[in-house]
């Protein structure tokens, strides 16, 4: 395997880092910063009290084009659930090795390359957060803050079964809808009642029909919970659903209508208010990024396999904010978020070389 080294992400990869587990997801942090200070990394750290902290890597800084590389520390599993580290001739399994400790290896050892060749790296930045596996609630507002920085950004998330990268994810919401009626008996008041499920029950309909397959638009109300008993009438209910979307324009529409169905009530006496909101906006292809990928195209003489998914990422964040943003550089695998994870020691190979030709390139200048 050249410079990989299985036994350095084994290291990590044995290490819970479910996100709540703000112990594990920070020693994580610890050892890989160990790794990014060894190549001449500063490290900004963003402590955080119930999660992990952020950690930023800045490289020294020259004039120039400005890289942000995008990744994060933490998994899905719970202490005691996936926690094993292991390897056959093709694969290596263990919690995080596509989703997304992988990846953050790739880009590492695609660093260290570079480190070797030209003594530094400079201008390609590093940032790793802690919760993007819960929804980047915190982190989505330093990502954002930090995308104005840079000129370009790559996400290591897995690649595609054929070495594809990603240039488009839908965009997705949470939303709590909270519908207040009037308790009544009933069998001896049920016209004094105002039926809040039976509300509910109105509005899960409309909330679901403004769907629209074609255009990749999903509204999927996934939790129901309302009332006290058979004999009486619901004084409350409540509506958990999610917005995914591929378009800009379409998430204008659904929540123009959101608001309106929240408002409109079909039920006499009661009542409902929205909350939740967008987590991640879509991330849509776009001129810039684009011309990021004819630039990959022409100076590594490849032609990148390109996609697009359905599932959200941190790229969101960064290309929501204007920055031309590729993802899907770590490597392939499967089984992610699920005991069978698993990645390709092949796709590792070819995933940390053409990354390390890509900020070969960069380093030299020729990117514009």
């Amino acid at each position: 395997m050249g410079q990989l080294n299985f036994d350095e992400l084994k290291q990590i990869i044995e290490i819970n880092s479910w996100t709540r587990n703000k112990e594990g997801v920070d020693k994580n942090g610890e050892i890989f910063a160990s790794w990014m200070e060894a190549i001449g990394y500063t490290l900004s750290r963003y402590s955080r009290e119930g999660i992990g902290d952020h950690l930023h890597f800045i490289a020294p800084s020259k004039k120039g084009k400005r890289l942000l590389l995008l990744g994060h520390l933490d998994t899905v599993f719970p202490p005691n659930t996936f926690e094993t580290f292991g390897e056959d001739e093709a694969w290596i399994y263990g919690p995080g090795v596509c989703d997304m400790k992988g990846g953050n290896y790739v880009a590492l050892q695609a660093l260290r390359n570079i480190h070797n060749k030209f003594g530094a790296v400079r201008n390609i930045d590093f940032l790793l957060v802690s919760d993007e596996e819960t929804g980047s609630d915190d982190s989505r507002h330093l990502s954002a803050k930090l995308a104005g920085e840079y000129d370009y950004c790559m996400v290591f998330e897995a690649a595609g079964a054929n070495d594809e990268v990603v240039i488009g994810r839908k965009g997705v919401g949470t939303f709590f809808v909270d519908i207040e009626g009037i308790a009544a008996h009933a069998g001896n008041h049920y016209r004094e009642g105002a039926d809040a499920n039976l509300e509910a029950a109105d509005k899960l309909a409309r909330l679901v029909a403004l769907t629209d397959l074609g255009k990749g638009t999903t509204v999927n109300v996934g939790k129901i919970e309302g009332g006290i008993g058979a004999n009486t009438i619901s004084p409350h209910a409540r509506l958990t659903f999610e917005l995914r979307y591929t378009a800009a324009e379409e998430r204008d529409r659904v929540l123009a209508e959101i608001n309106h169905i929240v408002m409109e009530s079909t039920v006499t006496g009661t009542t409902a208010t929205l909350s939740g909101g967008i987590q991640r906006d879509v991330m849509q292809p776009s001129p810039g990024q684009q011309r990021f990928i004819e630039q990959i195209n022409t100076l590594c003489h490849i032609e990148l396999p390109t996609e697009k998914r359905g599932g959200v990422s941190d790229a969101n964040i960064i290309s929501s904010q204007g920055v031309p943003t590729i993802d899907g550089w770590g490597p392939f695998g499967d089984g992610d978020h699920t005991v069978r994870e698993r990645a390709s020691k092949k796709s590792f190979s070819e995933r940390i070389a053409l990354v390390t030709e890509i900020f070969d390139h960069f380093m030299q200048g020729e990117f514009q």
